[in-house]
């Protein structure tokens, strides 16, 4: 057994092995020791390996799930072995000794997931594989549980906020490729682009792939080298994956890793889904619109058409209650049909399975009728509207093959309805007369024996039998009493009889093909089911939109939120603006929240805001860059009214933190932030900066946050919204005509800081530092000591002008890059004008001194 096991384990490579032993699986030697760890459970030794004990510990097969679960959480992943053949067979084949055959039927990891007890019913499950060719780069990316498929041509520097939109559970590169955070790497033969487009001709049966958009070499390396890694898990029996949906780079607002969990889109910096903006805005009633809300939360989009198509439905349900609240008592009705179809799909399907199609199709079904008899309904709700319909053979089938409530475990037969196959009735009346009739013959065997205890009953080993107690064996164990001894137990002793063998063998034999027969129907029905998957999938699609639609009107009805305007030109325009996770924590504990508003033009672009800590204004930029996602992403805005320009790439830059595995202090990190909020915003940009500068000392600081300022407005020209304690940046105002001064109000009364949050125009009269820390706590002698320390700072500050005199001579940004580039260019232009070969050394000593001079400028 241990060579078998061994072999097995090779196979299995760096997994875990589950090795099938009866009704465990058990895991030996390292296995053992780390899993029992992670588990929880006993670590036990059997037999000898090396002259050592085997380490060993198990877990029950029919309780797999969790187990699975916990060491999947744990970043583990699993091959499960299990017996390919029963031991009658084994020993047919090579005699009584010998092993029952094993083998490697599945490979279980975060990324290719589809049982219930394993995945998170409202978040999507990606895994994702990045590929390369040709100098391109590109992410392919599928949730099996659905059969969702994606392919993304990106930029190489694009990746990573690719990825961070997906938030993949498992993501694959090819071996070698270390410029991506990948959690498994496969062979990099299964990432050629040629490999990659014979198997999608293969997959779906195609001779081209025009029909799904233009697919670069790096695009089918990514997509082959994920089929090719799914070919692997499942050992052969490729998942459910929809033909792929091919996404431009320039489709939704860019959002990169940082800026998302900055904002704390879909998850919050404590990586839960509490506290973040998806759990304040999600009221969907089903997990499909949960995760479709996630999704497009995750993913804004750019095309104004599309994003007013979603605000046109849920506008008409926003409108009308009563419709909204139908329709959403309606979806909380529905099983999850997207989910049921990938289980099938996948083999891991149950009756049960095949029981949520029949109840969802059939609700979507009911609800297509309702909805198409509205008025002048909206243009989405009438694309959505065939997707509901069209089932009705299959919900037919499906209703008369099925009992109401089918199991989830089909090894015990009673799925199938009476009156669908009237063999099987046959079969299961024989079987339910057998049984009456040993319930008959109990009766007697207690009358002729005396014996009022005698029981008739059934196991796996013995099949039917009599059971008396000990004490009343002696009277069966004559050899005149028509019974013969089967087993003796504590307490207990066992029989059989003639009558009871031909009526057990009748019962048993009608039970058997009972359940041959419901095997069939129940692959017969699966198959039927699995032709009309991609139909089915496209429904499970148009009820997740309506859910999402009906929510998002449901979110907006609760709030007082309203419909933003959108418009072509680069305008941010807000009144009344609020912060939706903010305020709803406010409400919890019956706080008001302060709303704000943000009017940003081409003319008044970049607002530069001042004021105290706590007052309020990283969550005045917060609410901003969360309203932008929310427009885009095709729902009401928490604010009195919303003119927004789309935004092509949304950054932020707000709060402090490390990344200490990178070697990147709280600074650097801030630093190679704002580099690439400086490299890659444009004109219809939106970005939020606080407190730049404020890691370093105050001179280098202020002249970063300084350089920043000047650079955003005269390059960048994008939508800003710049929070800061360096009340000096404030002269950029004079300097800077798309540049305005705000600050967010506070006072002091009687001693105490009195925070007002709200923003208004102008700067701020001061910091208020010394009353936070007050607030705060700081010992009465240390803010003693902090007040003299400011009186004479400030004293200073009166006599030279402060840490900013002289800033006011300085050029522009751009003038001053233009004189350095002037000077730069000239030094060029005599490097590239000298004959070095034909210089004497006097020459050569008099152009050193040139050129030097030319360089001191």
């Amino acid at each position: 057994m241990m060579a078998q096991y061994h072999a097995l384990k090779a196979e299995a490579d760096d997994c875990l092995l589950f090795y099938r032993m009866g009704d465990f699986y058990e895991l030996f030697f390292d296995d053992a020791k780390l899993a029992s760890g992670v588990l929880d459970i006993a670590l036990t030794a059997r037999g000898e390996h090396g002259g050592e004990r085997i380490p060993m510990c198990g877990v029950p097969a029919h309780a797999m799930d969790g187990y699975l679960a916990r060491l999947i959480k744990a970043g583990h992943r699993v091959a499960i072995a299990d017996q390919i053949e029963t031991p009658e067979q084994a020993k047919k084949r090579g005699g009584s000794k010998a092993l029952v055959a094993r083998a490697i039927i599945r490979v279980v990891t975060a990324g290719t997931l589809t049982e219930e007890t394993l995945l998170d019913s409202r978040s999507a499950n990606w895994c994702a594989a990045v590929g390369e060719a040709a100098g391109e780069t590109a992410i392919a990316a599928a949730d099996i549980s659905t059969g969702r498929f994606e392919i993304l041509e990106c930029a190489a520097d694009a990746v990573g906020a690719a990825l961070a939109r997906l938030n993949a559970a498992e993501v694959i590169a090819a071996e070698g490729s270390d410029s991506f955070d990948a959690t498994s790497f496969r062979p990099r033969a299964e990432f050629d682009s040629s490999r990659g487009e014979a198997r999608l001709k293969q997959l779906y049966g195609v001779a081209t792939l025009d029909g799904f958009g233009q697919l670069g070499r790096a695009a089918l390396s990514a997509a082959g080298g994920l089929v090719a890694y799914l070919e692997h898990t499942a050992k052969g029996s490729l998942p459910f994956l929809r033909p792929p949906r091919v996404t431009r780079s320039d489709a939704c607002m860019a959002i990169d890793a940082a800026t998302r969990e900055s904002l704390e889109l879909t998850q919050s910096q404590a990586g839960t889904r509490k506290g973040s903006l998806l759990d304040a805005i999600d009221r969907t009633v089903t997990g499909a619109g949960a995760r479709l809300l996630g999704a497009d939360i995750a993913a804004p989009l750019m095309d104004r058409a599309a994003i007013e198509a979603r605000l046109d439905l849920v506008q008409r349900f926003h409108d009308e209650p009563g419709l909204r609240e139908d329709l959403r008592a309606s979806l909380r009705a529905l099983p999850d049909i997207g989910r049921a179809i990938g289980r099938l799909a996948a083999g891991r399907g149950s009756p049960r399975d095949l029981g949520q199609l029949r109840d969802g199709l059939d609700g979507a079904w009911r609800l297509g009728e309702q909805l198409g008899k509205l008025n002048d309904p909206p243009a989405l709700l009438e694309t959505l509207a065939p997707d509901l319909r069209g089932h009705g053979a299959l919900i037919d089938l499906l209703q008369r093959a099925l009992v109401p409530a089918p199991p989830i475990d089909a090894a015990n037969g009673g799925y199938i309805a009476e009156g669908y196959d009237a063999a099987l009735d046959d079969l299961r009346d024989a079987g339910a007369g057998g049984r009456r009739a040993i319930a008959a013959l109990e009766a007697d065997f207690k009358q002729r024996t005396g014996i009022a205890a005698l029981k008739i009953k059934h196991n796996g080993v013995l099949g039917y039998h009599i059971e008396v107690a000990a004490k009343h064996a002696d009277e069966l164990m004559r050899p005149d009493s028509g019974f013969t001894h089967r087993q003796t137990l504590a307490g207990v002793v066992r029989f059989n009889a003639p009558e009871l063998h031909e009526i057990a063998v009748k019962v048993t034999q009608a039970g058997a093909h009972a359940l041959a027969a419901e095997a069939a129907h129940l692959e017969d029905l699966t198959a039927a089911a699995l032709d009309r998957r991609e139909a089915i999938a496209a429904t499970a699609d148009a009820l997740a939109r309506l859910d999402v639609a009906s929510a998002l009107a449901e979110r907006a009805a609760e709030g007082g939120w309203t419909r933003p305007a959108l418009v072509d030109h680069a305008c941010f325009e807000v009144e009344g603006g609020r912060h939706p996770v903010v305020e709803a924590a406010l409400g919890r504990s019956g706080e008001r929240f302060v709303a704000n508003d943000c009017v940003l033009s081409e003319s008044d672009r970049l607002w530069l805001v001042t004021g105290p800590n706590m007052g309020g204004k990283s969550t005045f930029l917060r609410q901003n860059a969360l309203i932008a996602v929310l427009a885009q992403a095709g729902a009401y805005v928490p604010a009195v009214r919303a003119k927004l320009g789309l935004v092509d790439r949304l950054f932020s830059r707000v709060g402090a933190s490390d990344n200490l595995a990178r070697g990147r202090s709280t600074f650097m990190v801030e630093m190679v932030e704002t580099a690439a909020i400086l490299a890659q915003a444009t004109a219809r940009s939106f970005v939020i900066l606080d407190e730049v500068g404020r890691g370093t000392s105050t001179y280098d600081g202020l002249a970063i946050a300084w350089a920043v300022v000047e650079a955003i407005h005269e390059d960048n020209r994008c939508r800003c919204l710049f929070a800061t304690h360096y009340h000096e940046l404030t002269r950029l105002a004079e300097r800077c005509d798309a540049l305005s001064l705000h600050h967010v109000r506070a006072r002091e009364w009687k001693g105490d800081l009195v925070l007002l949050h709200e923003v208004t125009e102008g700067p701020a009269d001061r910091s208020y530092g010394l009353a936070v820390a007050r607030l705060a706590g700081l010992p009465p002698v240390t803010i003693s000591r902090a007040k003299a320390v400011l009186a004479k700072l400030e004293a200073g500050r009166e006599k030279t002008g402060g840490i900013a005199a002289g800033l006011d001579d300085l050029p522009l940004f751009a003038a001053a890059a233009e004189q350095e580039e002037e000077a730069v260019d000239a030094l060029r232009a005599e490097l590239a004008g000298l004959d070095i070969d034909s210089l004497t050394p006097r020459e050569a000593l008099d152009t050193l001194y040139r050129l030097k001079g030319l360089m001191d400028g």
